[in-house]
């Protein structure tokens, strides 16, 4: 069954089929040509408006168009509804995911300097213990060394003081012997 908006299509090509077999082919003269312009454009658009107007009045005419149109308009609104909560529900998702990824990201950038931190402290107490070391190390060999030189050359003065002294007396008994020898 033909519904009257198929009608109404209809009746407008058969309206445009008559209007075109009607146009006389003569030639017009720019002016004439410029009027009818100047009246046709003004019909048209009142043509068009009211082939609209009855477009979107004709669903309404009747109780069982009508509820069809209702059902269609809730079909379309339900069906927006549903894609409009699942772009929702996946760009939830992402933004999820992509706050998860970035927090995972940074908790790792967080250990990894945490463990460099670490690393280097070790580090730089272990590079001071050894330097404390060394230098407790090299004090403690330097303390020996002057001890052992100190004694050293105390040995050595005191052999020289002893040799001096021996030296002196047997000097001081050759003068003596000698003086005495002259005397």
């Amino acid at each position: 069954m033909p519904t009257s908006q198929n009608t109404n299509t209809a009746q407008r090509r058969t309206t445009k089929r008559a209007a075109q077999t009607k146009t006389p082919t003569t030639p017009k003269n720019p002016v004439q040509r410029a009027a009818e312009t100047v009246v046709d454009v003004p019909v048209g658009v009142a043509l068009r408006v009211v082939d609209r107007v009855q477009e979107l009045i004709e669903p309404w005419t009747s109780r069982g168009t009508a509820e069809r149109e209702l059902r269609s308009y809730r079909t379309q609104l339900t069906r927006t509804v549903n894609r409009s909560e699942r772009r929702g529900a996946t760009a939830r998702r992402k933004a999820t995911t992509q706050a998860k990824r970035t927090r995972t990201r940074a908790v790792r950038e967080v250990r990894r300097v945490e463990r460099e931190g670490r690393k280097r402290q070790r580090k730089a107490t272990t590079t001071l213990r050894q330097n404390r070391r060394k230098v407790e190390t090299t004090l403690r060999r330097n303390g020996r060394q002057a001890e052992t030189q100190l004694r050293k050359a105390t040995r050595q003065a005191e052999k020289v003081q002893t040799d001096l002294q021996k030296t002196v007396e047997e000097q001081s008994s050759r003068a003596q012997e000698f003086v005495n020898s002259l005397v």
